[in-house]
């Protein structure tokens, strides 16, 4: 899918449904960073310069938190959606949010995380790459994401090889001992 570079130029053949008209990328693109801001740096910890937002706070109410700001994380990938971004940077994108609900998922050390990992900012940043990127740039980006991907994969295959590997040796060290 095409995407839209000022909004005076429409697309060939482009229609907007009237719930988007008058909606242009750059008002999508301040509106992302705008949410990212608020979910992953709005406030700081005076002295000590580490931000925060209110996916950390949230992030304190097990289960609960971290699940409702994992769903207003997915309104930037939405946003990133109707500007036509490739689909494997969307896929990135839902891998930064899932990594993010995941880990933020563990009590305690999952609020930390939080703090450190900013999916929503990395997520309105590869928004603003893809929105003000030329052709060429796109595809460097593209191999970029893909390349992302494959290391996230390849890394929670191993994670998961591990745990396997640990369960089974737990499995037969107790098997071996009440034997």
């Amino acid at each position: 899918m095409a995407m839209r570079l000022h909004k005076d130029i429409p697309l060939k053949g482009e229609l907007l449904p009237p719930e988007d008209a008058g909606r242009t990328w750059q008002h999508d693109l301040a509106v992302a960073e705008q949410l990212a801001s608020w979910l992953d740096s709005r406030f700081e910890i005076p002295g000590l310069g580490i931000r925060f937002g209110i996916d950390a706070i949230l992030g304190l109410i097990p289960g609960f938190g971290d699940a409702v700001t994992s769903m207003a994380s997915l309104y930037i990938l939405a946003i990133a959606s109707r500007h036509g971004l490739p689909r494997v940077t969307q896929a990135r994108m839902a891998a930064n949010i899932a990594v993010d609900w995941l880990m933020g998922s563990i009590p305690l050390l999952g609020d930390l995380f939080d703090v450190a990992w900013k999916s929503n900012q990395m997520n309105a940043a590869l928004l603003r790459r893809h929105l003000l990127a030329a052709s060429e740039e796109h595809r460097r980006h593209r191999r970029h994401d893909w390349l992302f991907l494959a290391v996230l994969i390849g890394g929670l295959l191993v994670v998961l090889g591990i745990a396997v590997s640990i369960g089974y040796l737990t499995m037969r060290w107790l098997w071996h001992s009440l034997t």
